[in-house]
């Protein structure tokens, strides 16, 4: 069967992280979550202590960086070097900061080369905002997928609860609106679909039905590509 190289975008809270591990587990594809570099160069920064607009330092903090996904009995793992760093990026201020870098060029390049170079395979899901747009705008099929944001806001909210790391509703709903707003009028690749991207909604969908849906496309350009 041919492999596929799948990109999923969409904002934040719309279950892109559910949706593309479950996509990818159905078709035995590798899942990368682009999401994750981003929070790893956002986690080191404040490790070394370099500002997020300090793009010399970005740079060449990026150069020397070391991240990488690992696969263990837990998951897919992301480790910056020799160390496990998949439990300290997904906190709100993590989000805020991966949005902020990934607004930067330096950044950007250098996880450019990164993102390709675990594609080339193909047979890959990749999850982010920019996947159909910049990184893969080859790519055999690119998914869009979003949600109301008062939905979204209470998935991410259950999310932090269940990770004991509780926030007001309000407070999960101003973060994401904000983070919307700078994801989507940054100069660097914005987030937006792309022109030939499938737009889901998943606002009352379950992961199931979205899954299901992506699969028949997948079936879909398979066969026609057979053809």
């Amino acid at each position: 069967m041919r492999k596929l190289l799948i990109t999923i975008d969409g904002p934040a809270g719309a279950g892109k992280t559910t949706v593309s591990k479950a996509l990818a587990d159905r078709l035995e594809y590798n899942y990368i979550d682009t999401g994750a570099l981003y929070r790893g160069v956002a986690f080191e920064a404040r490790a070394r202590g370099i500002a997020l607009d300090d793009d010399a330092g970005l740079e060449g903090m990026c150069q020397s960086l070391g991240l990488r996904f690992i696969r263990d009995a837990a998951g897919v793992r992301l480790y910056s070097g020799i160390v496990d760093i998949s439990g300290h990026i997904r906190s709100p201020e993590m989000s805020m900061m991966a949005s902020a870098v990934s607004a930067r060029p330096a950044v950007r390049r250098a996880l450019l080369d990164v993102q390709r170079r675990l594609g080339a395979e193909k047979a890959a899901v990749f999850e982010g905002r920019d996947m159909g747009t910049v990184v893969f705008p080859e790519a055999d099929l690119k998914f869009f997928l979003t949600a109301d944001l008062s939905v979204r806001a209470l998935r991410r909210h259950r999310e932090l609860e269940e990770k004991q790391s509780p926030q007001k509703l309000l407070d999960v709903k101003k973060d994401m609106e904000r983070r919307d707003q700078n994801d989507s009028s940054r100069k660097e690749a914005p987030l937006r679909p792309a022109d030939d991207a499938i737009m889901v909604d998943s606002t009352s969908l379950s992961v199931d039905q979205i899954v299901e849906r992506m699969l028949d496309c997948v079936k879909k350009k398979i066969a026609g590509a057979d053809n």
